[in-house]
């Protein structure tokens, strides 16, 4: 079975789609429950203290438990409730017991770790670039969803990933050691100074310290030679969509954008595609 699949790119990339689906189902878990899971053991942590006595919630929520059910009106999700998009689509985005919508937003989060996964499989083939991308792309997938919703990069997987990214450097796939723990350290370097920076000048923090350990473990995986293309993508990206909101919807500027999602989209596109915008780069200002 191996050998078939090392032989043909096409079962490959339709077997990482498959598995992606899968992933991006359990990605939406994550989303959802580490944000509550971490405030859960953050509040606890308040109250010992503090010295509080207040009693430990009855269900404490994890990854596994409590089973998934709908928020509407607790119906346990069966199995054939749970399948990745299909079951989305059977039951035309609504619960089977109470008729209450389901957010299109899971079925999307399934799709986008799908192609995501499938493009990476198409990119690199078999072999320890196609492991390492993967478990890359499915980190950031993680952590733009939860800044996305809670502006928050939990260390839980920021640092998890960057020594991940430090084991991956061992082979080495993406980096060597050097380039890595180089790359670790100007990654979070460089967004501490431009954040220091900005607060001496103005007075106001432009970003989170969960954004400096992001880039870090960018640099962890990719090596210190792509963290200026992730910098530029990121905030080019990031300074396009914060002008189209403000002009297009309204949104207040003083309110808060996540950087989290345009830093972790620049350093998927360093992984496949570096040298290419690095040239194009080049091109465009008339240096290359």
């Amino acid at each position: 079975m191996l050998e078939l699949i090392t032989a043909s790119p096409t079962l490959l990339i339709a077997l990482v789609f498959v598995l992606g689906l899968l992933v991006g189902s359990f990605l939406n878990v994550v989303i959802l429950r580490l944000p509550r899971m971490l405030e859960q053991e953050w509040r606890q942590q308040a109250q010992e203290t503090l010295g509080l006595n207040e009693h430990a919630p009855a269900t404490r929520i994890g990854l596994a438990r409590p089973a998934s059910h709908c928020p509407s009106c607790g119906h346990r999700i069966r199995p054939w409730e749970n399948i990745p998009v299909v079951s989305w689509l059977a039951l035309r985005g609504r619960c089977s017991n109470c008729n209450a919508r389901i957010s299109v937003r899971y079925p999307l989060v399934e799709l986008l770790t799908a192609c995501l996964s499938a493009i990476v499989a198409w990119q690199f083939g078999w072999g320890w670039e196609l492991v390492a991308g993967l478990s890359l792309t499915w980190i950031l997938i993680a952590l733009s969803g939860i800044d996305f919703d809670t502006q928050l990069l939990p260390d839980t997987i920021t640092l998890s990933g960057l020594w991940l990214g430090l084991a991956f450097s061992l082979v080495p796939v993406f980096a060597d050691p050097a380039e890595a723990i180089l790359g670790a350290i100007a990654g979070y370097l460089s967004l501490w100074l431009v954040f220091h920076g900005f607060r001496l000048v103005t007075g106001k923090e432009g970003m989170g310290y969960g954004d400096f350990k992001l880039l870090a473990l960018l640099g962890a995986w990719l090596g210190w030679s792509a963290l200026p293309v992730i910098i530029l993508l990121s905030a080019l990206v990031g300074a396009v969509a914060g002008i189209t909101m403000i002009a297009a919807l309204g949104r207040d500027r003083q309110l808060p954008i996540p950087f989290g999602p345009y830093l972790a989209g620049a350093g998927w596109l360093a992984l496949l595609w570096e040298d290419a915008l690095v040239g194009a780069y080049l091109r465009w200002s008339g240096l290359g």
